[in-house]
């Protein structure tokens, strides 16, 4: 039996509390958090930290077999509305009372989006929202701004996601604030790209099966192109020429080679967010990577089963953006969309509360007249009292 959230109205503590649920093409995540404490009286930026008081991730393919009929399947949306009722429980439980709900490229490209969104909210209470590749770009850089090197004047921040590869590009404006110049949507993911190309996880085969090198290539000089259009467009390698421009990746294939890089027995976010890789370091990876089999990959603590047929596409774009701005390094962040999210909600709370408060109070307005009296009877009053 699904439970059917709704915003609390105040929480248990009277505090506020957010969430911040991104359902992706692969992925479902949930964040609950609040403010931390000796904050409320200032505005939050993406450098201050918030307390999270709960959290929830699971890979459901949303997008499975999007690519091929246009639409959402049964299966799918199954496993998904499972996912989103264990995200609806937590929100209820930990009484949300600002949520906010969305979703990406899967629900973008359905044809059934509708009809799945609205048995959503049927059946868990959750009201999902499809945000534009804009808003997503947008959201993201929120979540990533206190990582970006303001001695360097550009930047570059991508999200390799299940439905689409997106691709913000920045600029230091007078402020002293990151701004986004430009934005690309690629229509390439790594669930998407896995199913036209093939390479997925098959159990009936002795090595689970693998991505073929002539697959990955194609998927390489696809990626090149739409990238090379948008350099062009923005004028971008000038920039990258005179040495003013850094690179931040946000996605599942660069937290998943950090990992791996990094020797972990078990994905740990406190060593991973904010760490540097060199793309010398991303290449010898995505070598020993593409050697493996998807039984070898999933072997990996880093990498799983449920994940072992999406690596290599997503490495085969990673190769992309890193041949078209060889930079030398890039910056890995393990955070993003949700980050966006939740510091755009408790902003949006603060600037609501400011706005009450300086708004009149129109019942005291109404007492304080209904207390006048005519001026004679307030004179004849106050003799009285004297």
């Amino acid at each position: 039996m699904h439970h059917n959230f709704r915003p609390a109205k105040t929480s248990p503590d009277g505090r506020p509390i957010y969430a911040a649920l991104d359902l992706g093409t692969n992925n479902c995540r949930l964040i609950i958090a609040e403010k931390s404490s000796g904050r409320h009286s200032k505005k939050l930026t993406p450098s201050q930290p918030y307390r999270v008081v709960d959290a929830f991730s699971r890979i459901v393919r949303l997008g499975e077999g999007l690519a091929s009929a246009g639409r959402l399947s049964n299966e799918a949306m199954d496993r998904t509305i499972a996912a989103l009722a264990i995200c609806a429980r937590k929100m209820g439980k930990r009484g949300v009372t600002h949520p906010m709900c969305i979703t990406t490229e899967a629900c973008r490209r359905a044809e059934n989006c509708d009809d799945f969104i609205k048995m959503v909210s049927s059946e868990t209470g959750i009201r999902l929202r499809i945000i534009s590749g804009d808003e997503e770009a947008r959201l993201g850089l929120i979540g990533c701004t206190s990582l970006l090197d303001k001695k360097k004047k550009h930047a570059l921040i991508f999200d390799i996601g299940g439905g689409s590869t997106e691709i913000s590009w920045l600029g230091l404006g007078d402020n002293g604030q990151f701004e986004i110049l430009a934005t690309l949507s690629i229509p390439f993911g790594v669930v998407t790209l896995t199913e036209r190309f093939g390479g997925q996880f098959d159990e009936t085969l002795d090595d689970g099966g693998h991505l073929s090198r002539c697959a990955y290539q194609t998927i390489v000089a696809e990626v090149l192109e739409r990238l090379s259009e948008f350099n062009a467009a923005h004028s971008i390698q000038s920039a990258v020429d005179e040495g003013t421009v850094q690179m931040i990746g946000t996605s599942g294939t660069v937290t998943t080679l950090v990992g791996i890089h990094l020797r972990m027995k078990r994905y740990d976010r406190s060593r991973v967010d904010g760490t540097y890789m060199s793309f010398n370091q991303i290449g010898n990876l995505t070598n020993q990577l593409g050697k493996l089999s998807n039984s070898a990959r999933a072997d990996n603590a880093c990498i799983g089963r449920h994940r072992a047929d999406l690596v290599m596409p997503g490495c085969a774009i990673l190769e992309a953006i890193c041949e078209q701005w060889p930079l030398g390094q890039l910056r890995i962040a393990d955070r993003g969309l949700r980050e966006g999210m939740l510091f755009r909600l408790m902003n949006n709370r603060r600037s609501e509360s400011k706005s009450q408060n300086s708004k009149p109070n129109k019942n005291k307005r109404r007492r304080n007249r209904s207390r006048r009296k005519p001026s004679g009877a307030g004179n004849a009053a106050t003799q009285a009292s004297q």
